[in-house]
């Protein structure tokens, strides 16, 4: 068998394997909830309140829009987390020390995050359709709609991701970067209509895969009338489907040199000046 498919098939398993364990830790389950409880509460708080013009409740318009955030989200930070951990604990080292030990390394953390976002997203969605009224599947339109804009959400972001961990020096600074995500997500549409925003944070918004995230899936999930609230009145699907592959494109282009910069830049003296500096922080 060809080494860098075993590898692959390696990381496959590993994968699955710690998200077996992330669905049976305590910790994970309570995060999972948690993020299900911070998700749910808009929804209830919208759910009487009509988005003016749209046909449907804000509650309606939030569930798919914080679904599209929740599969951003989890693409980019997650990924970018987990990357700055395990350098700074050394697995990333060890990985390389293996023969195609990178490989299988980074197939294992793109089916770990992969389910992690899809786990993130499922239970929202479950409790979202009970809470508030007017979302649902409208036929086999919709259902294909949801089959492509999901993995393509994961494919704009998974890579973005991966360099964003491999540029960082530590997970801490991976957690300042959340400032600017969240405003990122402020603008992208998800908890109002972006067309209720200035031209030129439209414009800015439409730049990143975030708000075409939740575009996609409002079009997946709301009812026709509902485009009234979005930009030219329109679910614009060629156009989400054109800007999330461009991000794909980019991402798999930028993301392995900078990965391959990153491995060749580990060593056990880097490892050792980590331990170091965390020493005296510690201290």
């Amino acid at each position: 068998m060809n080494p860098v498919w075993h590898a692959a098939r390696t990381g496959v398993r590993r994968g699955r394997t710690e998200l077996r364990q992330s669905f049976t830790t305590g910790q994970d389950l309570f995060g999972y909830a948690l993020w299900t409880v911070l998700l749910v509460v808009p929804l209830i708080l919208g759910r009487n309140d009509p988005l003016k013009g749209a046909g449907i409740s804000t509650g309606a318009f939030l569930l798919p829009s914080l679904l599209g955030m929740t599969l951003a989200f989890t693409g980019m930070m997650t990924t970018a987390q987990l990357l700055a951990a395990e350098r700074e604990d050394g697995t990333l080292l060890r990985a390389k020390a293996v023969p195609n030990g990178m490989v299988g390394h980074l197939v294992g953390k793109i089916v770990m995050v992969s389910g992690t976002a899809l786990a993130s997203m499922a239970l929202p969605f479950a409790i979202g359709v009970f809470v508030v009224d007017g979302v649902a599947p409208r036929g086999g339109g919709a259902l294909l709609t949801l089959v492509w804009v999901v993995p393509m959400g994961l494919l704009a972001t998974l890579p973005m991701g991966a360099v964003i961990g491999s540029l960082v020096d530590s997970p801490r600074t991976v957690g300042l970067l959340m400032l600017p995500v969240m405003g990122l997500i402020a603008i992208s549409g998800i908890y109002f209509p972006l067309s209720k925003l200035p031209e030129w944070l439209q414009i800015v918004g439409q730049i990143f895969p975030v708000y075409w995230l939740g575009l996609g899936l409002r079009a997946a999930l709301l009812p026709a009338e509902a485009v009234a609230a979005e930009i030219g009145e329109s679910w614009r699907l060629w156009e989400t489907a054109g800007v999330l592959a461009a991000w794909t494109i980019a991402g798999l282009l930028i993301a392995p040199s900078v990965l391959r910069r990153m491995a060749r830049r580990e060593s056990g003296a880097t490892m050792a000046e980590r331990h170091r500096k965390a020493m005296q922080r510690v201290g």
